[in-house]
């Protein structure tokens, strides 16, 4: 018989329903979605159980809602919500990681990498280890209030965890950066405001990022084994957070932020898939999943199938 990938492991779902980062409402709906969906008439805890792991449902971290809408010239807009929110997503998270236990977390839009990784930042901070990660996304989210046109968070996280950007955020956990950039790796961009490439040409990141253009050169392959082994450099492993927009809206139309050009499906499986024989990985994280833009369930049937083979799932 063969052995089953997550046998002696550890899993922890944690839900983070936080939508209010991103311009489109909805992708806080992702969550329940995500975690209710029958895929082959089995819901996610089942499937995941199915590969031997040991399997704990956290339930959602406590989302502190906003009141009113913001202002227009609001940037960050919804701050002292997000700040309290991320500290809450991060608690959840180094908690989970304390338990020797691999964190499942289920976006919301892409704001709650601010609180996940920073809990996953100060859970390795008291081992004194410097962790990695592996950002799948089609835009850089390496903006900053300064550099930002909308003000909404979800464009912010990557600069945030680097350690630029709005004060109170930047220091969730009490220091910064959470991330050294050059076990960073970013997948799948195409949609890139100036200000974040000035940004990441300046930080000297051009190496670590692998943009669509140089997936359509490369192949998904060799650039995913590129990341993997970038954020590998980290002694404690690394984290993977995956925006479902990386991938081609023909294959995942429910996200409120579609750009076209993305990675088919079988790219997006493939690159989970090649992390999850690496090994290494520390915690996964999917977003941006909207169930009101959604067709037919697909792209909640998608972010189900992407954990999955995140976590070593294989058709043989």
């Amino acid at each position: 018989m063969v052995d089953k990938p997550g046998q002696g492991k550890k899993v922890s779902l944690i839900g983070a329903p936080l939508g209010f980062g991103a311009g489109t409402p909805g992708s806080e709906l992702g969550v329940e979605a995500i975690r209710l969906a029958f895929t082959r008439n089995k819901r996610l805890i089942d499937l995941i159980r199915d590969m031997g792991y040991e399997t704990e449902d956290f339930g959602n971290v406590d989302i502190v809602k906003p009141a009113e809408p913001a202002a227009e010239s609001d940037n960050p807009k919804y701050l002292p919500e997000t700040l309290e929110s991320c500290r809450n997503i991060a608690d959840k998270v180094q908690q989970a990681l304390s338990l020797n236990s691999i964190p499942i977390i289920l976006g919301g839009d892409h704001s709650i990498a601010i609180g996940s990784v920073s809990g996953i930042a100060s859970y390795f901070r008291e081992q004194n280890q410097e962790f990695g990660l592996i950002w799948f996304d089609a835009h850089a989210d390496i903006n900053t209030p300064q550099t930002s046109a909308s003000g909404n968070v979800h464009g912010m996280p990557l600069a945030t965890l680097l350690g630029y950007g709005e004060e109170s955020l930047v220091n969730i956990g009490g220091f910064s950066p959470k991330l050294n950039p050059k076990f960073c790796a970013h997948v799948g961009a195409r949609d890139l405001d100036d200000g974040e490439k000035a940004r990441i040409h300046e930080l000297g990141m051009r190496p670590n990022f692998f943009t669509m253009s140089d997936i359509d050169k490369r192949g998904m392959l060799d650039c995913v084994n590129d990341a993997i082994a970038i954020a590998s450099q980290a002694p404690g492993g690394y984290a993977v957070t995956f925006d479902v927009d990386m991938i081609d809206p023909r294959f995942a139309p429910g996200s409120g932020t579609l750009v076209r050009g993305g990675t088919t499906y079988r790219e997006a499986h493939l690159a989970l898939e090649v992390i999850a024989e690496h090994g290494g990985m520390r915690s996964f994280e999917i977003v941006e999943v909207n169930p009101m833009l959604d067709q037919s369930n697909i792209t909640v049937e998608l972010a189900c199938e992407l954990i999955l083979s995140a976590l070593g799932k294989t058709i043989l």
